[in-house]
C-alpha cells in the first residue's frame, strides 16, 4: 500500500516498513517503538500514520487499541497542564492494559508541551517490566512540521545540482534534522528529555513533494471516488496549487493536502 498510495516518499517507506517489521518480530522487545515524523504539511505523515494504523488493527484509528492526540485540540490550554498530565498518563495506561500492543499518535508535536512530552517518558524509556502493565510492546508516532525546513533545503540542494532526490540517504539528512530539533526554539522536543535520553527510535523524513507527485494524489483521488479522470484532468488540479520556491516553483507549499477539495472544484 505504501508502494502504490505514498508517492515522493523513498525515505519514509523504507524507514517505516524496516523499523514496525522489526519491532513485531522481535518477541521481547526492550522498550517500546518511538517514530518521529517530520516534513511540510500535506507530505504524508498523517497518512502514513493512518495507514500504519489499519494494518495493525481490523478498526485502524477507530480501535480500542489506537489512541490519536491533536496537541492543540487535547491540550489547548497551559494552565491546565497539571491536569492533561495525569490525564494523558491514565489514558495510556488504560489503553496498555486493554491492548497487548497498542498505538499512540500524537499530532502537532511541535506544539506539544514539554511537560507532557515528559510525562509519558516513562512508557518509552526502557524497562525492566517488573509492573503489571508492559510498556514494550507500544507504537509511539510523533508527527511534527519541526524539520521541514531542513529537509526541504536538503531536496533543494540535490535538485540543484542535478541529483536524483532518490538519492538524498538517510544519514545525510538524520544528522541535520537532529541540529535543528535542537535548537532552543520553542518546541516541546528541545526543552524535553526525548531526544538527549535518545528515546526517539527513529526520525523519519518526509520530502516536499514536486508537480509530478501532485498529479499522481490527484489520480488517487480521482480513483477513490470511482470518477474517470484524464491527464489535462490532473494538470488542471495540480496546477491550482501554489509552488516554491519563488524562482524554481519546485515544492508543492501544501503538499496533497487540498488535491481532494480541488477535485471538487473541477466536478
Amino acid at each position: 500500500d505504501l508502494n502504490g498510495q505514498l508517492h515522493g516518499q523513498h525515505l519514509a517507506k523504507e524507514v517505516v516498513v524496516r523499523a514496525v517489521q522489526g519491532f513485531l518480530q522481535t518477541p521481547q522487545p526492550q522498550k517500546a517503538l518511538v517514530l518521529s515524523f517530520h516534513g511540510w504539511s500535506g507530505t504524508g505523515k498523517n497518512f502514513v500514520a493512518r495507514m500504519l494504523a489499519s494494518h495493525l488493527y481490523r478498526d485502524g484509528v477507530k480501535s480500542e487499541c489506537v489512541r490519536v492526540f491533536i496537541s492543540l485540540f487535547h491540550f489547548p490550554h497551559h494552565k491546565y497542564m497539571e491536569s492533561y498530565k495525569a490525564q494523558l498518563k491514565k489514558q495510556i495506561s488504560e489503553t496498555m492494559q486493554l491492548c497487548k500492543q497498542s498505538l499512540f499518535i500524537f499530532d502537532e508535536a511541535e506544539k506539544l508541551h514539554f511537560g507532557l512530552l515528559d510525562a509519558i517518558k516513562p512508557f518509552m524509556a526502557r524497562n525492566d517490566n517488573e509492573g503489571q502493565v508492559d510498556y514494550r510492546r507500544s507504537i509511539f508516532l510523533f508527527l511534527s512540521n519541526l524539520g521541514g525546513n531542513t529537509i526541504n533545503e536538503v531536496a533543494l540542494d540535490f535538485w540543484r545540482a542535478g541529483r536524483a532526490r532518490e538519492e538524498i540517504s538517510m544519514e545525510f539528512l538524520e544528522q541535520r534534522l537532529r541540529l535543528e530539533l535542537l535548537e532552543p526554539a520553542d518546541n516541546g522536543y528541545a526543552r524535553s528529555h526525548l531526544l538527549e535520553e535518545n528515546l526517539i527510535d527513529f526520525f523519519v523524513p518526509f520530502l516536499p513533494l514536486e508537480y509530478h507527485h501532485v498529479k499522481l494524489c490527484a489520480r488517487d483521488a480521482f480513483l477513490a471516488r470511482g470518477l474517470p479522470y484524464t491527464e489535462a484532468a490532473l494538470d488542471e488540479v495540480a496546477r491550482t496549487m501554489v509552488f516554491v520556491p519563488k524562482e524554481e516553483k519546485l515544492f508543492s507549499a501544501q503538499g496533497c493536502k487540498s488535491v481532494p477539495q480541488r477535485i471538487n472544484y473541477f466536478l
